[in-house]
């Protein structure tokens, strides 16, 4: 039995689920990892394996709690052990909306009750705006120097770029300039993975609340028109343009105090900065970890992200790739250096 084994033993033993059957659920995009649980009594839970120092538990246990607080749908707390990263949770089942989609549901319904938990939540954290002061801010120092550049850091090499210090400072100035128009809104709460693979649908609840959470540890005071970029512009799966536009519709219609034109504006350029993150993330997974298969979604965020680039707030952003990242060289890069 591996070191890191006999901990989680030990941990489920004092939890009184030592006994229980276990079965891999899955791992992710991270160091975590999730199993099963199943009781001689029929009860369910699901062990998260987050080991540190690469990960925490903290942020998914404080975070779970305020949005249970909010009256949204979260995977109840039933042990924690935060020193060796491991968390028993509620179970809610295998039924993704991701899952639900491949399976052929429809998908009105399903984006239709995930825009209004987006909603309730926004209202809720409105109603309680007491509640950021440990969360931090999504402000340029992380939407770029932490996100926009990894795409300079993991994409570029892989595809035979290397962007000098002037290049890189051009791209950060560009992306200040469009971000500004993000900025210019109120903040709120953002789950920051927000997507159909991260959402459940819960048979037995009603309203939002048949929607269940999952992967929100990394959660920010940030733009309000983030999760829903996040939603609609999914990396993983197509979204329907006429269903896109049907839910931006129905979320800006809950807040007649943004100015629509606006909003719009800001959706694109968080959308934007989005896919610039994630094409960087998608191929530091395939080169550093091993994951190749996340490289199949390439394609997809470049024709996202080269649609939104060309929105004229998008400008300073889009003369950056026309220079330094051209459309032969935004392409599926190799797995492995050579």
């Amino acid at each position: 039995m591996s070191a890191r084994e006999s901990e989680i033993a030990g941990f489920l033993d004092q939890a009184g689920w030592g006994a229980a059957e276990r079965t891999m659920l899955a791992g992710d995009a991270s160091f975590r990892r999730y199993e099963r649980l199943l009781g001689a009594d029929g009860s369910r839970a699901v062990l998260m394996d987050a080991p540190p120092p690469q990960e925490s538990v903290a942020a998914f246990r404080d975070v779970g709690r305020l949005l249970l607080s909010l009256g949204l749908s979260a995977p109840r707390l039933l042990a924690c052990d935060s020193d060796r990263g491991l968390m028993l949770l509620e179970d809610f089942g295998d039924r993704t909306f991701g899952m639900l989609l491949a399976e052929g549901a429809q998908r009105e319904p399903l984006y239709r009750l995930a825009t209004d938990t987006l909603i309730d939540l926004q209202r809720a954290w409105r109603a309680r705006g007491d509640l950021a002061a440990d969360l931090p801010v999504y402000d340029d120092a992380l939407l770029i120097d932490r996100e926009a550049t990894l795409l300079l850091d993991w994409y570029m090499p892989a595809v035979g770029l290397a962007p000098d210090e002037g290049q890189r400072q051009a791209y950060r100035q560009a992306w200040q300039e469009a971000l500004a128009r993000v900025h210019a809104h109120p903040a709120t709460l953002v789950l920051r993975d927000f997507f159909s693979d991260n959402l459940m649908l819960l048979d037995d609840r009603e309203g939002t609340a048949a929607c269940g959470l999952l992967d929100f540890q990394d959660a920010v005071i940030g733009s309000p028109l983030y999760d829903l970029a996040s939603l609609l512009q999914d990396a993983r799966r197509d979204v329907p343009p006429e269903l896109e536009e049907r839910m931006l519709q129905h979320y800006l219609a809950a807040f007649p105090e943004l100015d629509p034109q606006d909003a719009r504006v800001a959706y694109t350029v968080i959308a934007a900065q989005r896919h610039a993150k994630v094409i960087g993330i998608f191929t530091r997974l395939a080169r550093r970890d091993g994951k190749p298969g996340y490289l199949a979604h390439i394609p997809r965020l470049w024709r996202m992200l080269n649609n939104a680039l060309s929105a004229p707030a998008l400008a300073p952003v889009h003369a950056w790739f026309d220079v330094n990242l051209p459309r032969t060289q935004r392409v599926i890069p190799p797995e492995t250096s050579e």
